[in-house]
């Protein structure tokens, strides 16, 4: 009985061991299978680091300010009788925007013109009389005096019932109104804001070692949030004789043409001094580059190297980037010339990897793009 039980035993550590065997067998055939096997190479797009010649140029971040800009106030106390304007209008210059009343000012108005008729009467009766000697030069003298006093009363009173009508004092656009009808102004209350649009001030300040650099005429770009896709051109109207102590910069004012009215006063924008000056710089597209905290990279596609290597690969490689135009971006540092770069997807590759470059559906690289064209 005992040799049965030792002979099934062995019977059954055999058959367990040619199983565990087969199945280690298995296992190594399958890791050298995973060793061997090389995963398809991943399809991108590519485009050439190219030379070009940009303009320089200078950037600076500014404030618009209009060319006018005023609050209009009432000269005089007095109560609102009529509002001749509406909230946002665009009036002419001398366009009465409100009117106070004018009631006791009239009043007095008649009685200093009839004061004033009566003295000019008896201005003309006593120079007849002294051309008839019949009146003394002290009477001539005494009444010219009080015609020209009364003359004057009569003036006053008018230029007091001028100031009752509120008028724009230049050409441009209307604020939010501040005044309601039978409102009792005080002297110097606001009524309105008026703000010039076109043109526009463009203010901004630059190192001081740019000064040489810097003239009247001198043509400047300004792109804002406000207005995204557009850009306006206008020039260097004025470079501030003074150079703050406090940041060494110089403040400069530009002027630039408005007439739709897409800049306002207030507004944040980015300057772009545009120079004289070329230079050439190494241009990728933007979507070329990978943005980290630890550096700025790209994806540079090269032959693969080794025994028996075929096909592409790619290597990361650190850059320096430079100004951006529209789709590019000068690289001053880490290309050259005829390098071949990733131009998609960069955040999912890595160094090492096969790839097979497919440029047809790769979309336009400009240095102005107008997206939705075509």
């Amino acid at each position: 009985m005992l040799k049965k039980l030792l002979l099934a035993l062995v019977i059954v550590a055999v058959i367990a061991g040619a199983l565990v065997g087969t199945k280690i067998e298995q296992f190594r055939s399958m890791m050298e299978a995973g060793a061997s096997m090389v995963p398809p190479p991943e399809t991108v797009t590519a485009a050439a680091v190219r030379a070009e010649r940009w303009g320089e140029s200078l950037s600076a971040i500014g404030t618009l300010t209009s060319v006018h800009g005023v609050t209009v106030a009432a000269e005089v106390p007095g109560k609102v009788v009529r509002i001749d304007f509406e909230s946002g209008q665009l009036v002419e210059a001398g366009t009465v925007l409100v009117q106070l009343d004018t009631t006791i000012e009239v009043a007095q108005l008649r009685a200093a013109e009839a004061a004033a008729a009566l003295a000019r009467t008896n201005l003309e009766r006593t120079r007849n009389l002294r051309a008839n000697r019949t009146a003394s030069q002290a009477d001539l003298d005494t009444t010219d005096a009080q015609f020209k006093e009364a003359a004057a009363q009569v003036e006053a009173i008018r230029a007091s019932i001028a100031k009752k009508s509120i008028r724009a004092p230049f050409s441009g656009r209307l604020g939010l109104r501040q005044v309601n009808l039978g409102q009792i102004l005080r002297e110097g209350e606001a009524v309105v804001t008026l703000q010039t649009l076109d043109p526009i001030y463009a203010e901004f300040a630059l190192p001081q070692q740019d000064l040489p650099r810097l003239g009247v005429g001198t043509p400047v770009r300004l792109t804002t949030d406000a207005a995204p896709g557009d850009t306006f051109e206008g020039t260097v109207n004025a470079v501030s004789p003074e150079i703050d102590a406090a940041t060494r910069n110089v403040k400069v004012q530009a002027t630039v043409p408005n007439a739709r009215e897409a800049l306002r006063a207030g507004m944040f924008v980015r300057v772009e001094v545009v120079l004289p000056t070329e230079r050439e710089v190494l241009v990728v597209p933007v979507t070329a580059v990978l943005h980290a905290p630890y550096g700025d990279s790209v994806f540079v596609v090269e032959p693969a190297s080794g025994a028996g290597a075929n096909g592409l690969v790619i290597q990361q490689r650190f850059v320096r980037l430079g100004a951006a135009r529209g789709d590019l971006v000068a690289v001053t540092e880490g290309l050259a010339a005829g390098d071949q770069v990733v131009t998609n997807g960069v955040f999912k590759l890595r160094s090492g990897m096969s790839v097979v470059i497919d440029n047809t559906l790769a979309p336009p690289v400009e240095i102005k793009p107008t997206p939705g064209a075509g």
